[in-house]
């Protein structure tokens, strides 16, 4: 971990902490409403924010962000902007809060980074080593995630459609691995990536299907109109959002951050076109979400609407230029708000659109990471993984504070793997040859 990225990763987690400290901007989007309450209605108190924040942030840092990025060496965004969230609204809200919340924002960033390199080197020292194995939890994903559009598609328009989009994108999947390898010269040829080709397919048919859908309403040019003083207000601030954005996609362009389970698991792989491609559709379907509630509260996301991962991702190992687009793409978003809700209203199957992709692609990671932890944990314990990841996510079922289903996989596959290794030392159970 050169210096380099340390004080890309302490700037981005500064920034956040600060944004969330001024009410400009937070990560959580369940988070986003309650804000106003405090930094503009003051119907809501410091402590109530407070407490607010940590309980609808801190599990997902635990149960959610932390396991899947041990899994892949590469630090999902949640685990960094769901506690800058935390950092932000429990630091006082004067100019010494707002410098403690940069400083502590820094720290954990820095912290989480070389944390989570300890953690792994940490298993890799146990006498039974399944960090190997863990590596199995996301291999489901990288095959999976191109189905999600027909998933989207079927959600919005019906179970024919849905199935019209999977089977041309089977079709694509098929005739891609076949006949995808395309001869320069004698000693060179260019392969197209079979699962990113699957992908645009699916993507392009989600998208017809959505712009068919024609509407003259004006329900997002109203919210604009009602709520103007508090578009205002992002734009006012659309400088340190740049800021912030830019830093996302320098620290995504260095392979530090990825901004969904998708993106990352294919970032590990080395895919990053593919990477590029299920973070666009992410951003796609996270617009109509993050501009609307934007409109309404007058705070935005650290993140914008998460095009700035694409960005980092496309423009990978060049920060620099990673950074001054991303901010360029942030101040686009923040200046775009009213436009681009009264282009939402010209197309409602767009705006709903987000919402099913959202929901699938959800849907799909929830599959995905349990087959996949199911995998990881029948490599830790051949015989033993498959009863156990089961019953952890049954078990997780009837729980009062269950994890998060996408969590489940990963953390069933670490939790084996530490009880493998107490077992091994009761001289309980030998791992396979």
């Amino acid at each position: 971990m050169d210096i380099i990225q340390l004080l890309v990763i302490a700037a981005v987690g500064a920034m956040a902490a600060m944004l969330t400290n001024k009410g400009i901007a937070v990560f959580n989007d369940g988070l986003r409403p309650i804000m106003p309450e405090y930094h503009r209605d003051g119907t809501l108190s410091k402590q109530e924010l407070a407490a607010t924040s940590f309980a609808v942030s801190f599990g997902l840092v635990i149960g959610f962000g932390i396991p899947i990025s041990i899994g892949a060496t590469i630090i999902l965004i949640h685990s960094l902007f769901l506690m800058t969230d935390i950092i932000g609204t429990w630091t006082p809200s004067t100019r010494i809060g707002l410098i403690s919340a940069g400083i502590i924002g820094a720290l954990w960033g820095v912290g989480i980074t070389l944390g989570l390199q300890f953690i792994v080197d940490l298993f890799a020292m146990l006498p039974v080593n399944f960090l190997d194995a863990l590596g199995a939890v996301g291999t489901p994903i990288v095959s999976a995630f191109a189905i999600f559009p027909a998933v989207a598609v079927g959600y919005q328009h019906g179970f024919n459609k849905g199935v019209i989009t999977a089977l041309v994108s089977t079709l694509a999947l098929v005739l891609v691995q076949r006949f995808g390898t395309f001869a320069i010269s004698d000693e060179a040829s260019i392969t197209l990536s079979a699962e990113g080709m699957t992908l645009l397919a699916g993507m392009v048919l989600m998208l017809f299907f959505a712009i068919r859908v024609k509407g003259e309403g004006e329900e997002n040019q109203s919210l604009v109109s009602i709520f103007s003083d508090r578009v205002r207000e992002i734009r006012k601030n659309w400088i340190w959002l740049s800021l912030t954005g830019g830093l996302v996609a320098a620290a995504t362009s260095l392979t530090m951050i990825a901004g969904d389970p998708i993106s990352l698991e294919l970032m590990g792989q080395g895919a990053f076109g593919e990477a590029a491609l299920a973070a666009l559709a992410r951003g796609i379907g996270f617009i109509p979400l993050v501009f609307s509630t934007a409109i309404v509260t007058g705070v935005y996301s650290p993140a914008g609407v998460t095009f700035v991962f694409a960005i980092g991702i496309l423009l990978q190992g060049q920060p620099l230029l990673a950074f001054l687009l991303g901010a360029l793409s942030m101040a686009v978003e923040v200046f775009l708000l009213g436009g681009a809700a009264k282009g939402l209203d010209r197309f409602p199957g767009v705006r709903e659109m987000g919402d099913h992709i959202r929901t699938a692609m959800n849907r799909v990671l929830e599959v995905a990471l349990l087959v996949g932890g199911a995998m990881a944990s029948d490599q830790i314990a051949p015989g033993i993984g498959f009863f156990w990841v089961i019953g952890v996510y049954l078990l997780n079922r009837t729980a009062k504070k269950p994890l998060v289903d996408m969590a489940v996989g990963p953390v069933a596959a670490i939790l084996l793997g530490i009880l493998v290794n107490i077992l091994y030392v009761l001289n309980l159970w030998t791992p396979p040859a």
